[in-house]
């Protein structure tokens, strides 16, 4: 659920809230995107493959590559893993 509150949080930005500055440094973008790949690599551990880089194109598909990565996330992933990324997801709803 911490997800689906971080896309209601993120899901209508234009473009020029995605390149506001965010309080952990760099734009908010950036801090999406770091969240988003550390959904991957969390993902890709659980299911013991090699992490790979996300590809980062437009600040306005980070709500979708967010979903995404989530939803690979839950598909294999342990509990202690997903409170690893819930625990990511509710301090980056706190910093934007």
């Amino acid at each position: 659920m911490s997800v689906d509150r971080l896309l209601n949080q993120i899901g209508h930005w234009e473009p020029g809230r995605w390149s506001a500055p965010a309080s952990t440094g760099g734009t908010r973008a950036d801090s999406v995107y770091a969240v988003i790949q550390r959904l991957a690599d969390l993902a890709a551990d659980a299911e013991r493959r090699p992490r790979r880089t996300v590809p980062r194109s437009s600040d306005l598909i980070l709500p979708d590559q967010l979903r995404v990565m989530a939803d690979d996330l839950l598909a294999g992933a342990d509990p202690d893993t997903l409170a690893k990324a819930t625990t990511d997801i509710d301090a980056l709803r706190h910093f934007l």
